[in-house]
């Protein structure tokens, strides 16, 4: 890995200083996710999991190392990151990691003044619906900007998404490992996918209803990773 220097970044939207770590010289960031063999094939190798109670699909490489690269710098600088926050038994934690929202501002209840998609965004939704052949009309970024930021044991909610959503997981930046654990049955060994820059997760069926998954903290020292999670936004509204 190449030598990186800090940047800094600032939100004048929100207020919030971002420390990202990212790589100012051209071969040095040309050099950054470099590790894996997966950008040797003009095709993605594509695994599915045999696992029960989920539809897990990986497809390594579904970009290539140039387009990765391209739309991990792209999102990294031009994306209005935002801190979050959640609610558990009464008490507010901002989540460790930084977040953003898109979705078609022709859904029902999408918020009229919502960020605009950009033209990378788009072209990435292109590619992943023209391989899994579902339409999706929103995004939720996030950006792991070191080891510090992570996400705990989860289940994807399905309130606006419905029981059985189908969501497309794009990785770009430095590879993490993601794990995922059935609810119930304890003897069915936990799962581990390492996301790598370029890589498709597809999660389908009743995965997020018998499986948790979450994305550990680590102390070493390490890049930001950005990932788009893209769904379907179906709410319902009480009459």
């Amino acid at each position: 890995m190449g030598n990186a220097e800090q940047m800094r970044r600032y939100s004048k939207d929100i207020g919030i200083e971002i420390a990202v770590n990212s790589a100012i010289n051209e071969s040095d960031r040309m050099n950054l996710f470099d590790d894996t063999d997966i950008f040797t094939s003009v095709n993605p190798r594509k695994e599915v999991f045999d696992v029960p109670d989920a539809e897990l699909m990986l497809f390594e490489g579904f970009f290539s190392k140039k387009e990765s690269d391209i739309y991990y710098d792209v999102l990294l600088k031009q994306t209005k990151w935002k801190e979050a926050d959640l609610t558990i038994y009464d008490k507010t934690h901002i989540i460790p990691r930084m977040v953003s929202w898109y979705e078609d501002k022709t859904n029902p209840g999408a918020d009229p003044d919502g960020q605009d998609w950009i033209p990378e965004l788009l072209a990435i939704k292109a590619r992943v619906e023209a391989e899994t052949e579902v339409k999706f009309n929103s995004v939720l970024l996030n950006l792991y900007r070191d080891g510090k930021d992570g996400v705990g044991w989860h289940s994807d909610r399905t309130d606006n998404f419905g029981s059985n959503q189908i969501i497309a997981s794009v990785s770009f930046g430095e590879t993490r490992p993601f794990r995922l654990r059935h609810k119930t049955m304890k003897d069915v060994p936990l799962v581990e996918i390492p996301l790598t820059h370029g890589t498709l997760l597809l999660m389908a069926g009743t995965t997020q209803t018998h499986w948790e998954h979450h994305i550990p903290k680590t102390a070493k020292n390490i890049l930001p990773r950005i990932n788009l999670t893209f769904r379907q936004v179906k709410r319902t509204f009480d009459l």
